[in-house]
């Protein structure tokens, strides 16, 4: 039964081949469409390794480690999904791919997989947008000695690279899928925060952008780094791509202190504040069709816990 009352959930969730991945605050699931069109659903109890070490839990301290978690789980449920939709069976295995299975027990491939793409997603973006930005801004000799004028360069070029790279993955085909699939979490969470029952009727109606996604977490770490990189008031390249590099840790946890901020609060000050984020979700998702959205529901309703309450942000 629908109630007129809006809550803010800590549930999130993430984009799969053909599929969702849900985060609740016990539990997580994975709703995959397989190739015959069934939804497949495997949920899975969470272990937080801030309930053995408390000070992981800390403010400041659990952006960083709830980031690596996140990058992680993201990964392993990405190979999860994209293993209903098999290579060619012609395809051939390269070098590097019998290489691990002659040198990796079979049982810990998949772990090295995972912890490897998710450290090269984490070099990947780092490389773009912090480190790539203070490097061609630094080829402008004239401005070596001028700070101000060189940090504020350098944050103009990380937002339009930021920009690029969005609009740019936007168009490729295969990912308009996922960010459709991307839309249809956002509007599931909605339907369920507006109070509404989770049907397809329902959640369809429902907006596609939410103030608590990842890509505006993105754009956040993007603008702290702006912020905490005016600092730096060094001449040499090298060094403040090493200062960049440094300054890594609180720029991750300043922006996770940031969100959750932002997403407790509904009023003028934090719409402001979150409107850019909210904007380049425009680039991320993309309306769902209804199977979509079947999809999920299915993870969604998986991970709400029963003891109401329990999930509020």
């Amino acid at each position: 039964m629908a109630n007129n009352k809006e809550k803010r959930t800590s549930i999130g969730g993430q984009a799969l081949i053909e599929g969702i991945l849900m985060r609740g605050p016990f539990k997580q699931a994975i709703a995959v469409r397989n190739q015959e069109g069934e939804i497949v659903l495997t949920t899975e109890d969470l272990k937080f390794i801030k309930d053995k070490y408390p000070i992981l839990g800390l403010p400041l301290i659990r952006g960083v480690v709830n980031f690596g978690g996140a990058m992680v789980s993201g990964v392993k449920a990405l190979l999860y999904s994209a293993s209903f939709y098999p290579e060619e069976e012609d395809a051939q295995p390269g070098k590097l791919d019998l290489w691990l299975e002659k040198h990796v027990a079979a049982e810990k491939l998949e772990s090295v997989i995972i912890y490897v793409a998710a450290f090269l997603g984490i070099l990947f973006s780092v490389g773009l947008f912090m480190l790539l930005p203070t490097f061609l801004v630094g080829l402008v000799k004239p401005i070596h000695d001028h700070y101000f004028l060189r940090n504020l360069c350098e944050g103009l070029v990380k937002v339009l690279i930021f920009t690029c790279y969005m609009i740019l993955i936007s168009r490729m085909p295969d990912m308009r899928r996922v960010f459709s699939y991307h839309g249809a979490e956002h509007k599931t969470i909605k339907c369920y925060e507006l109070g509404k029952e989770l049907t397809v009727e329902n959640v369809r109606p429902c907006v596609r952008f939410h103030p608590r996604c990842g890509t505006s977490f993105l754009f956040v770490v993007i603008i702290v780094s702006i912020l905490v990189g005016s600092v730096i008031r060094l001449g040499n390249t090298l060094l403040r791509m090493l200062c960049h590099l440094a300054l890594l840790f609180p720029v991750v946890a300043i922006s996770y202190e940031f969100n959750r901020l932002v997403g407790r609060h509904d009023n003028a000050l934090t719409r402001f504040l979150s409107a850019p984020g909210m904007w380049f979700q425009n680039f991320t998702t993309n309306e769902p069709d209804d199977s979509m959205i079947e999809c999920a529901i299915a993870a969604m309703k998986a991970v709400i816990p029963e003891e109401e309450g329990a999930d509020d942000w």
